[in-house]
C-alpha cells in the first residue's frame, strides 16, 4: 500500500555524525498556517500507522472506509484527546516515513490491549533496508507546547529506555507483535533474539525524537518567506543544541561510555497545540459514528 503524499515542509535539515537535526512545518496559505491541511494528512496516515501488516493487504474498494473508521477508533476512543500521545506518534510515523524512507515494523496502537490504554514503550518502531541488513528505528515523540519541557522529559526517557533490563523486555515485546506476513520479519526477529548482544543490536540501530512546541515565529508569521525560514531557523538552533546537551548530560550521569547511537532530533513547530487538537478532533469524531 502506498503512503500518502508528501506534505510537511522541510525547513531545516542537517546532518551530523551522531544524527540530523531536522525540521518540518505545515508551512502556510493565503496568510495562515495550514492548521486543516495538517490535520486532514494526519488523517490520511491513519490506516497505516494503526493497522497490521495483514489488515493493510486487505484494504480494498469494498471495505476501505471501514478499515479507515476502524484506525480511527483504535487512535481515538477518549474525550480525553488532550493529553493523549497519540497524535505525536503519527506525526512521528509521517516524519521517518517522509524523510528517511523507514518501513514501519510494529503498530504498537494495533496492540492496545484494552481501550483508552495507553501504549507504553518506545513510540514508532520501524526498520530501513541496508545492503547488510536490516536498521532498526525505535523512537520517541512528545506532543507538547513547550519546547523546553519537552526536551526536558524526552531526554530523561530516552536514558531510561537505553537500560539494558528495559531494552531487553522491549525487545522481547516488539519481536512477539511482528506480523507474520511482513517480508522483513524474520530478519528483524532474528536481530532482537535475547542471544544476540547488545552492542551488536547497537551498531543496527537508530533513535527519532520528533518534539512539538508552539513556535512564537509561527505564530507571528503568515507566510513561508525567507524572513519566516531566517527566523524559524534561529529558534530551532537554540532548541537543537540544548537537545544535545541535555541529552549527553542525562546520558554520561548514567553510564559511563559515549552515547552509541545515533540520534536524530526531528522538530516540528506548531502554531497552537490546542487548535490542531481540535482539528483532529473534529476529523476523528467524525469517522466513528
Amino acid at each position: 500500500m502506498e503512503h500518502p503524499d508528501n506534505f510537511l515542509n522541510i525547513i531545516f535539515h542537517e546532518a551530523n555524525n551522531f544524527g540530523d537535526d531536522l525540521a518540518l512545518c505545515a508551512g502556510f496559505e493565503r496568510g495562515k498556517w495550514r492548521n486543516d491541511q495538517l490535520a486532514d494528512h494526519v488523517i490520511e496516515w491513519l490506516p497505516e500507522f494503526a493497522l497490521s501488516h495483514s489488515e493493510l493487504n486487505e484494504i480494498g474498494s469494498s471495505n476501505a472506509y471501514r478499515m479507515v473508521k476502524k484506525a480511527a477508533k483504535l487512535v481515538y476512543q477518549t474525550d480525553k484527546y488532550g493529553l493523549r500521545g497519540e497524535f505525536g506518534e503519527i506525526l512521528l510515523h509521517i516524519a521517518i516515513r517522509q524523510v528517511y524512507q523507514t518501513i514501519p515494523a510494529v503498530s504498537k496502537i494495533y496492540y492496545k490491549s484494552a481501550v483508552n490504554e495507553t501504549v507504553k514503550g518506545f513510540d514508532a518502531v520501524h526498520v530501513v533496508k541496508k545492503d547488510d541488513g536490516l536498521e532498526l528505528w525505535i523512537g520517541e515523540t512528545k506532543f507538547y507546547e513547550n519546547i523546553t519541557k519537552a526536551i526536558y522529559d524526552v531526554s530523561k526517557e530516552i536514558v531510561d529506555h537505553l537500560e539494558t533490563d528495559y531494552l531487553r523486555s522491549e525487545f522481547i515485546l516488539i519481536k512477539n507483535k511482528i506480523d507474520p506476513s511482513w517480508p522483513e520479519s524474520d530478519l528483524l526477529k532474528e536481530l532482537l533474539k535475547e542471544n544476540v548482544s547488545l552492542d551488536k543490536v547497537f551498531e543496527r540501530v537508530c533513535i527519532p525524537i520528533l518534539l512539538t512546541y508552539n513556535s512564537i515565529v509561527v505564530q507571528k508569521s503568515s507566510k513561508g518567506d525567507q524572513e519566516y525560514i531566517d527566523n524559524i531557523r534561529a529558534e530551532l538552533s537554540s532548541a537543537y543544541k540544548n537537545m544535545r546537551v541535555k541529552l549527553g548530560v542525562e546520558y554520561s550521569n548514567r553510564f559511563s561510555e559515549t552515547l552509541p547511537l545515533i540520534i536524530h532530533v526531528i522538530l516540528i513547530p506548531l502554531k497552537e497545540k490546542k487548535m490542531f487538537i481540535a482539528a483532529l478532533d473534529t476529523r476523528l469524531k467524525a469517522l466513528q459514528i
